[in-house]
């Protein structure tokens, strides 16, 4: 990475900043706000159905869900490619492995202690859960990272690959089977499932399985090698990564062969259901095939990012700079507006996440609408606290921030 003098606005000096590759950063920022929406969609606008439920859902409110399916992968994959470009810098695997394995603690930790309250908007031990998602899954890979970047490439490389292409081989695979270890095997691949911590206790809500989400940060860090190419060979290589990608998500997709536990099929409703079906691949785990369709779409817009500039750019690269903060400070907020607002709309505040549908306000109704105006506006409210924390985080260089 070279080195550019830059006058910083923010402080009046001149400093010495790395020549970032925006790209990562203007996709991390678009994924960063299309989760949001999903985020607002559950605490605002709650469906009665799953909105990939083809038998109940609108093409709408699908693809608000089928949509931020593309976040998860990104973030993860995109986190093991910024492993890679950290450890390129420092040139020394022990120091890498050091950060990666005391960052991986501390994302664990906040998913249990900081982004579980601000998502429930309550304490999990009284409400009864933790939920296991996104954080959670980032932390462990990069405690698992932390041990692989030990080896050699060309088995990092292996060892994601088979993780990710193999996966489903063992679907099969019951927690039943395990028997006193059937919660580690819900950990590890069931995924969206619950763990009992005993009588009195609260359970484990394990959405994200480690080992498919370890070989997509696996894969990303390897990817990381790509983005120290010049500019025109890592173009070339982005573009065909990604259509060969989608290529193979349209074949093994179409044959019904392997690759995806919830096949597509003909629907009665009408034609345009028959596509969703065939989109609508499975998250928890994340197979194959819905690896194939986010992580191939992903590619082709960091070779289209490359070229971007322009108020949208800088927008999304604000965001993209500081995902981990805006991650973590979007659910309170989008909590917090929504308890007000069924407080005066229905005369009692209530959570979707914790109330059970019969005690819903029975003059609810889930409103499309409502739920894009939210996002506008929680997006729009979070460009700002993201641009004030980038620039504090751009004048200062304490070493806890580079945990945030």
């Amino acid at each position: 990475m070279t080195k550019q003098t830059v006058v910083n606005p923010l402080k009046k000096v001149i400093v010495k900043r790395s020549k970032r590759l925006w790209s990562l950063d203007m996709l991390r920022g678009a994924v960063i706000v299309l989760m949001a929406l999903d985020h607002v969609r559950h605490i605002w606008a709650s469906t009665p159905f799953d909105p990939t439920d083809l038998s109940q859902t609108s093409v709408a409110w699908f693809f608000s869900r089928w949509v931020t399916h593309f976040c998860a992968p990104v973030f993860i994959f995109l986190a093991g490619t910024s492993a890679f470009l950290y450890g390129h810098k420092l040139a020394d695997p022990g120091k890498l492995s050091r950060w990666l394995l005391t960052r991986g603690i501390w994302l664990v930790a906040v998913e249990l202690l900081i982004v579980n309250p601000g998502m429930i908007f309550g304490a999990p031990w009284v409400e009864g859960f933790f939920l296991l998602q996104v954080i959670w899954a980032i932390g462990w890979s990069m405690i698992a990272l932390a041990v692989l970047v030990h080896l050699p490439f060309r088995w990092i490389a292996g060892i994601g690959l088979t993780m990710v292409a193999g996966h489903n081989l063992l679907d099969g695979m019951a927690p039943e089977h395990f028997g006193a270890f059937a919660w580690l095997w819900q950990l590890l691949h069931v995924g969206d499932s619950w763990i009992s911590l005993g009588e009195g206790r609260p359970g484990l809500y394990a959405l994200y399985p480690l080992i498919p989400w370890v070989g997509v940060m696996a894969l990303g860090y390897v990817f990381g090698k790509v983005m120290t190419w010049e500019t025109g060979r890592r173009k070339r290589w982005l573009w065909r990564g990604g259509v060969g990608l989608l290529l193979l998500f349209v074949t093994l997709r179409f044959t019904n062969w392997y690759g995806d536990p919830q096949p597509w099929a003909v629907q009665d409703r009408a034609a345009v259901f028959t596509l969703l079906s065939f989109l609508n691949v499975f998250k928890y785990p994340p197979s194959l095939l819905y690896l194939c369709l986010t992580l191939g779409a992903a590619l082709l817009s960091l070779a289209w990012l490359e070229d971007q500039r322009g108020a949208a750019a800088r927008v999304l690269r604000t965001f993209g700079r500081v995902p981990f903060f805006f991650y973590v400070v979007h659910f309170p907020l989008i909590n917090l507006g929504a308890y007000i607002y069924h407080y005066l709309r229905y005369g009692y505040a209530f959570k979707f996440l914790t109330t059970p549908q019969e005690n819903w306000p029975a003059e609810y109704e889930a409103s499309f609408l409502l739920m894009l105006l939210i996002w506008g506006i929680v997006s729009v409210l979070m460009y700002f606290l993201c641009k004030w924390y980038e620039g504090y985080k751009f004048r200062h260089d304490y070493w806890w921030l580079k945990y945030l």
